[in-house]
């Protein structure tokens, strides 16, 4: 068993003691199969109730890479591609997951720099601003633009669906004015809108946003809600604010691997979840952590590798450092900054502690 620290993500631990209790209490219940149990209802009604999106359609499937492909393979036709940013989890964190169900990702430029890098070492810069991660309005409108004015586009794999996060892969967020243009430039091509929302407990209860659960629901066609990473064993909960577009989701769903026949674990997850803003009180948890963890960060020294305000928290480490840092601390690699420097990710999590963060402090 590895005994060091662990930072290197937010679903290295298991379940809420909330989700446990009602698992052992239910445990011996018989219930309907593939989501058409009760307790799917019942997650449903309150998922529905907390994005003020009444005649929405909520399903719960089994991981996020499963719900990228089946979500995407709704919305796209067979010659159609999906949009989204160059360093988008789909274009690259899910093995060509799209790719292999028929569908090319189309991606945008996304990083943007307040530092060169060749100062990437100076002590108290920072690498990348917030902008990092995400895509520009304008950029997505010149991209659909010019695809449309390429004689030739007939030839070409349409753009038939924007695909965002929130937070980013780097630990970023949408402003509430950034999505809402995103969202204008979707409905101005009939093009619809996905929002990833692996951690989007986390992304919800940063201090520095402005986006509701019912703006997204209100902005974006579809979007989901991950347990995975904020205090379910596993497990996301799909809301299509408008109704689903397809006649028949439960055999895509089936086709993609992502409909569990005890679909009551899921549903008894999210129930849980959403019961007394248990969520929203978790996700907190962790973006206080993250806070303090930054402050200390700071404190000691480290560079920021990126001004991230959610649970994600990245910074620039000296390699030999490094090797003495991981016989104690469990990181995630980030990227390589030069020969001699390496950007990590230290990640708190629905269930971080003070206390995880002081042990930590030892190593820094």
């Amino acid at each position: 068993m590895d005994n060091r620290i662990s930072f290197s993500s937010d679903y290295t631990k298991g379940a809420h003691p909330r989700i446990l209790e009602r698992l052992t209490q239910t445990n011996f219940e018989q219930n309907d199969g593939y989501g058409t149990d009760d307790y799917c209802k019942s997650a449903a009604e309150k998922i529905k109730n907390a994005c003020n999106c009444p005649e929405a359609d909520v399903f719960f499937l089994v991981g996020g890479t499963q719900t990228n492909q089946t979500i995407l393979d709704m919305l796209l036709k067979p010659y159609e591609g999906v949009v989204a940013a160059e360093t988008g989890h789909v274009a690259v964190h899910e093995a060509g997951a799209i790719e292999f169900s028929g569908h090319k990702v189309l991606t945008l430029p996304s990083i943007k720099t307040n530092a060169n890098r060749d100062d990437a070492t100076e002590s108290g810069s920072t690498v990348h601003d917030d902008t990092i991660g995400k895509i520009d309005a304008d950029d997505l409108r010149t991209y659909i633009k010019n695809f449309y004015a390429d004689d030739n586009h007939e030839h070409m794999v349409f753009p038939g669906a924007v695909y965002i996060s929130h937070p980013t892969e780097y630990g970023t967020l949408y402003s509430k004015e950034e999505l809402s243009k995103i969202s204008g430039v979707c409905k101005e091509f009939n093009i619809p809108l996905f929002l990833d929302g692996a951690r989007l407990g986390y992304g919800l209860m940063s201090k520095r946003t402005d986006v509701t659960l019912a703006d997204i629901a209100s902005l974006v066609d579809v979007f989901y809600i991950g347990g995975t990473k904020v205090g379910a064993f596993f497990g996301e909960a799909v809301v299509f604010p408008k109704g689903v577009p397809t006649k028949h989701p439960i055999p895509v769903i089936k086709q993609h691997g992502a409909l569990l026949a005890k679909g009551w674990l899921l549903g008894l997850q999210f129930d849980t979840l959403f019961t007394d803003d248990l969520y929203l009180e978790i996700s907190k948890n962790a973006v206080e952590m993250a806070e303090e963890l930054r402050d200390m960060l700071v404190k000691k020294g480290y560079q920021l590798f990126i001004d991230s305000p959610t649970n994600q928290q990245f910074i620039v480490m000296d390699n030999e450092r490094l090797k003495e840092f991981a016989e104690h601390v469990r990181y995630g690699f980030w990227e390589k900054i030069d020969d001699n420097h390496t950007a990590i990710r230290l990640a708190t999590d629905w269930a971080t502690t003070k206390e995880d963060i002081r042990e930590l402090e030892k190593f820094l």
